[in-house]
């Protein structure tokens, strides 16, 4: 069961990404004056599952792991969002993402209700037989409640084309016919949007430039740091890099590496193919991971896991722009000191939406059979992330809020609306 926060417990520091969900959406109701009754039905997600999924290893052992959907709201559209594999997922956590999607979508006009799905795999741990049988055996459990008019998954953390692609793949079987709509992020060739990969690392480039122009500050005299070097930073760093931003420093799980003058893209790429880490890339230094965010940079981008930036390392934060690759990098309480020290600060909801926005793309190219070229989907895809951060600053300016609270605004305003204008059933 959801525990929605009482009104007092809004400003206290949240303890998970679920509380952390929660509290952002009590000071918008509170700010919206929405009744409790609203409040609630917006913290509560409409449909949940919890499956198992027995998995036959390689060995011939049987082992048992567990797999969550959860799909938040419905009101503007099928359910979307990703499917991750990691050790860390849990119910709670599922629902907090969940609840995030929402969001995004609607602050991206979007006409989709967030969803969220996850196995408890730590992937590495396993061979492609091994996560083909997982993903083949999830997929049937939940597929009750997916579908290309119910909920659309799409890849997250662990997951990928491949990934989408055996989703797919169960899914047509099991129906009968193939259906290349229930599932975005799928290679080009069963279907898949060009431009899907980059998408996420498109967008975040695209408001981290509007950003930096914002604060007059020039590309081509901006620094940044980069953490994370999975599907989204690596792709951030090389953006960043090709519209003449310096990144000078960039982590993965394993460590990080650092050069004042700039970073190559390329270099920091054949290092991770050729060692699994850009840990030790030629001609760069070595640094402790966890001062990439404290570095004295322009631009900051966590780009991998949620709740990196918090009430311990925030004050000692001192970049002028944070841009959150990732979902729920920063807790509730670095927000507000991040505030405090004018730090400006763009939510994963308008950040990270870039893949949202093409996976939205692909699902109508799928529903209709006709696809877009590449400049299509990239014009597309930089001018909705251009109007949300523009439309997103005038509501934090003529409010006098965070970019994080206008962007939260914005959206369960639109949620909110149309919940009204449906009706409650019955």
């Amino acid at each position: 069961m959801t525990r929605i926060p009482a009104e007092d417990e809004a400003v206290t520091a949240p303890s998970s990404p679920l509380d952390n969900a929660l509290a952002q959406l009590s000071a918008a109701v509170k700010t919206l004056g929405y009744d409790e009754g609203l409040h609630q039905m917006l913290a509560a997600p409409r449909r949940e599952m919890a499956v198992s999924i027995p998995l036959r290893r390689d060995d011939g052992s049987t082992e048992v792991l567990r797999g969550y959907r959860v799909q938040h709201n419905f009101s503007r559209g099928p359910a979307k969002g990703g499917v991750r594999f990691s050790q860390d997922v849990d119910l709670d956590e599922v629902r907090a993402l969940a609840m995030w999607m929402t969001w995004k979508c609607a602050l991206l006009d979007v006409p989709y209700g967030g969803a969220k799905g996850g196995v408890a795999i730590d992937p590495r741990q396993y061979s492609k037989a091994e996560l083909e049988r997982v993903t083949r055996r999830y997929t049937s459990e939940i597929q009750p409640i997916i579908g290309p008019e119910v909920d659309i998954p799409a890849p997250d953390v662990g997951t990928d084309e491949q990934t989408m692609a055996w989703m797919m793949d169960t899914y047509s079987v099991n129906v009968g016919h193939t259906t290349l709509g229930v599932v975005t992020g799928k290679p080009v060739s069963l279907g898949g949007s060009l431009g899907r990969a980059s998408a996420t690392s498109a967008g975040v480039v695209h408001v981290a430039l509007a950003a930096l122009e914002h604060l007059g500050i020039e590309p081509s005299q901006a620094t940044a740091a980069v953490q994370g070097f999975g599907k989204v930073g690596a792709g951030t760093v090389e953006l960043l890099e090709a519209a003449g931003v310096k990144v000078v420093a960039v982590s993965d799980q394993y460590g990080a590496v650092r050069d004042d003058e700039g970073l190559h893209y390329d270099a920091l790429q054949r290092q991770l193919w050729d060692t699994g880490s850009v840990k030790d890339t030629p001609g760069t230094a070595s640094m402790d991971a966890d001062e990439l965010l404290e570095m004295d940079v322009d631009l900051v981008v966590p780009a991998a896991v949620q709740s990196v930036l918090t009430e311990e390392n925030a004050p000692r934060v001192r970049a002028r722009l944070v841009v959150e690759g990732a979902n729920g990098p920063t807790t509730g309480e670095a927000d507000r000191i991040l505030s405090e020290k004018g730090v400006l600060v763009v939510p994963d909801i308008l950040a990270n939406a870039g893949g949202v926005i093409v996976s939205y793309f692909e699902w109508v190219q799928a529903n209709q059979a006709y696809w877009w070229s590449r400049e299509e989907v990239d014009e597309r895809l930089k001018r909705r992330m251009v109007a949300a951060w523009q439309a997103v600053l005038a509501t934090s300016e003529s409010r006098r809020v965070s970019l994080r609270e206008a962007a939260t605004l914005t959206a369960v305003q639109r949620v909110a609306e149309a919940h009204r204008t449906r009706g409650l059933y019955p």
